[in-house]
């Protein structure tokens, strides 16, 4: 069943001991189907246990988890494992296989999840969605220590978009890096999420400027809750004083 959100959930609960401290302590979160929702807020409030939610990495001391209209907290490890194949994710670091070349790393999760298809097909594939992530097939052959921090990016992501998921997730993609790097990635997320009709894209970062440009939806998180959620213009215009001076200071950076 279609529903208006890809990910949903609903009064999530979350401790690491027990039930003596939480991190997540109620948090309701609706990231709309097809939007490009970005999730930001200081450190420590919860924007990685999200996504490991999200994921099905942490199940929820309470509360309701649904994504693309299935409960994940009712899924077995084999379906999960299964589930997860609709999910593409860009890691901080890319976390590309040292001793794989570009063209092999992309190839990875089509070998272990698409074992019908021929080599000559994976291969097509592989080299489609490198294609599509704009590097140059000279840097095929290539290890990851051989190639830039942009080119590295750009074969992470064209093995998230390797499955072709319906929703894929950046976890802090331009931490670290400089700021012609940074322009160049997002640029990069933007321009994936407009070609791929119909994806559903979530952005971890801390990054608010960059949130402010190219998502359509932003949630901010504190205290292990959801402290606002809406646009851009809901956010400038947002009369709460934690998300004034949140504001404030992510934009003089910009």
């Amino acid at each position: 069943m279609q529903t208006t959100s890809a990910i949903s959930l609903q009064d999530v609960r979350k401790s690491f001991d027990g039930g003596h401290e939480f991190v997540l302590k109620g948090l309701s979160l609706e990231v709309p189907r097809g939007s490009l929702t970005a999730i930001i807020g200081f450190s420590g409030t919860g924007k990685s246990v999200v996504l490991k939610h999200i994921l099905g990495l942490y199940k929820p001391t309470s509360g309701n988890i649904e994504v693309l209209g299935q409960d994940i907290g009712q899924m077995t490890p084999d379906d999960l494992t299964r589930f997860r194949q609709k999910f593409g994710v860009l890691f901080q670091s890319a976390a590309l296989f040292d001793d794989m070349t570009v063209l092999e790393n992309v190839c990875f999760p089509l070998f272990e999840h698409r074992r019908e298809l021929r080599q000559s097909q994976v291969i097509s594939i592989a080299e489609e969605r490198l294609v599509q992530v704009g590097l140059d097939k000279k840097h095929y052959n290539k290890l990851p220590n051989q190639i830039s921090g942009g080119m590295q990016k750009r074969t992470g992501l064209a093995r998230a978009l390797a499955l072709d998921p319906e929703i894929l997730i950046y976890d802090e993609p331009t931490t670290g890096l400089d700021p012609i790097l940074t322009e160049m990635v997002d640029n990069l997320i933007l321009e994936t999420h407009k070609s791929r009709k119909g994806l559903t894209s979530i952005m971890v970062s801390h990054d608010l400027a960059a949130a402010f440009r190219i998502a359509d939806h932003i949630a901010m998180l504190d205290a292990g809750k959801v402290l606002l959620s809406g646009t851009a213009e809901d956010f400038f215009n947002s009369d709460i004083e934690l998300v004034k001076r949140f504001v404030s200071k992510g934009m003089k950076h910009k």
